[in-house]
């Protein structure tokens, strides 16, 4: 049981997400909106959130995180349902996800180098690092693996998980607590993006292990 939720994660949620928006989704299709043109839109928004971090706007950032993390799951339907489904669209996508949590983390990061200058907050920045670093290594151990024609989708702390953990606590909570909350937040995402890494590599080892290149 503990392995499906590991792998389910927010996927649980999915189905009836898709079922909300889909008529977003068809009016989308029907003005022509290309998918690029949705992913660019939803990068364009989460680079404005790590702005706002930056200026230590905390509750819009977290605001803009979860409206770019909405967007990007229309740019996927509009594609699929429009037939306009492409390599380089999936690669851009990926490309600018990537590049919008490196954005996010960086925001985060000046956040606490700049207005939160204390030596525990400084430390923190080290932490947000970690979670960076954790949050990529999520990415790249399923790219990897799929290039090696394996489906690695396994982990609790998957790119949605990290938007709306990110996004939820940052709107609702903002630095209340003197930013204990943000910190906790950014704690829980360091450690489990970095596990969910590790349990990547292992179910990797366990389902390549012997398994000769082609």
């Amino acid at each position: 049981m503990g392995s499906d939720m590991a792998e389910k994660g927010l996927k649980v949620f999915r189905d009836p997400a898709y079922r909300l928006i889909d008529p977003v989704v068809r009016w989308l299709i029907l003005l022509k909106i290309h998918p690029n043109a949705i992913s660019t839109v939803g990068f364009v928004t989460t680079v404005v959130a790590g702005l706002q971090y930056h200026q230590n706007h905390v509750r819009t950032a977290g605001v803009l995180v979860l409206v770019g993390g909405i967007i990007d799951i229309f740019d996927g339907q509009v594609a699929r349902k429009s037939g306009l489904e492409s390599k380089f669209g999936a690669f851009y996508d990926s490309t600018l996800d990537r590049l919008s949590e490196v954005v996010v983390f960086v925001g985060l990061a000046s956040l606490y180098n700049t207005f939160r200058a204390d030596v525990e907050d400084v430390a923190m920045v080290y932490v947000i690092l970690m979670a960076l670093g954790g949050s990529l290594m999520v990415s790249y151990t399923r790219a990897r693996a799929e290039g090696l024609g394996l489906d690695c989708k396994v982990g609790l702390m998957q790119r949605a998980e990290r938007v709306v953990l990110l996004g939820l606590g940052s709107a609702i909570f903002g630095l209340a607590w003197d930013g204990l909350v943000l910190d906790l937040i950014i704690i829980i995402v360091a450690v489990f993006t970095n596990l969910t890494a590790i349990q990547r590599i292992l179910w990797v080892y366990r389902h390549g292990k012997g398994v000769p290149l082609e």
